[in-house]
């Protein structure tokens, strides 16, 4: 009986092995759907098309960091040494009240960012990925107390930033 144990253990083991090796599986972060011949990659700083200040800067920076972080690509200064060019827009911001105290006041707001973002071969106008409805969203508390609505809003664009990159650089290196 613990041979044919063994046996089916054994079977099992091999034909998971051979199911997943087939329907091209491969560890987040290092499979990837872009040419191979592309190494460099210029990141155009994000333009703001929104009345926010400053919030294409949050989402540049953290898009670099990320990037930076995959190591998949060397990240270079101007488009004439790159390879690639990742460009986009951030084209809708609003701040939200989403939660309220018994006197009608807002204890949480959430802040929603949409941009369009595309990644080209440099000196080309196709795409190799893009997308234009990028949207992320990022809740805060504000406390009645609390006179610092600003810098609460700024931490909540930073996070929302960060997720905002940790996720579109997986997509575009995934190829979602």
């Amino acid at each position: 009986m613990t041979l044919n144990l063994r046996r089916c253990a054994g079977a099992l083991l091999g034909a998971s092995f051979l199911l997943l090796s087939g329907c091209g599986y491969a560890l987040v972060g290092r499979g990837s759907n872009l040419p191979a011949d592309i190494k460099t990659v210029y990141l155009r700083p994000l333009e703001n098309r929104t009345p926010r200040s400053q919030v294409e800067q949050a989402l540049t920076r953290a898009i670099a960091d990320e990037m930076v972080k995959r190591q998949r690509f060397s990240m270079v200064g101007s488009p004439d040494g790159a390879d690639a060019e990742l460009s986009g827009a951030v084209v809708f911001y609003g701040a939200t009240p989403v939660t309220f105290d018994p006197s009608g006041r807002a204890t949480e707001y959430e802040i929603s960012l949409t941009a369009q973002i595309a990644f080209k071969r440099t000196g080309q106008d196709q795409p190799i990925w893009s997308n234009d409805r990028y949207t992320f969203r990022e809740t805060y508390p504000l406390e009645a107390s609390n006179v610092n609505y600003v810098d609460l809003e700024d931490n909540a664009i930073e996070k929302a930033a960060e997720r905002f990159a940790e996720t579109m650089v997986s997509d575009l290196l995934e190829g979602f």
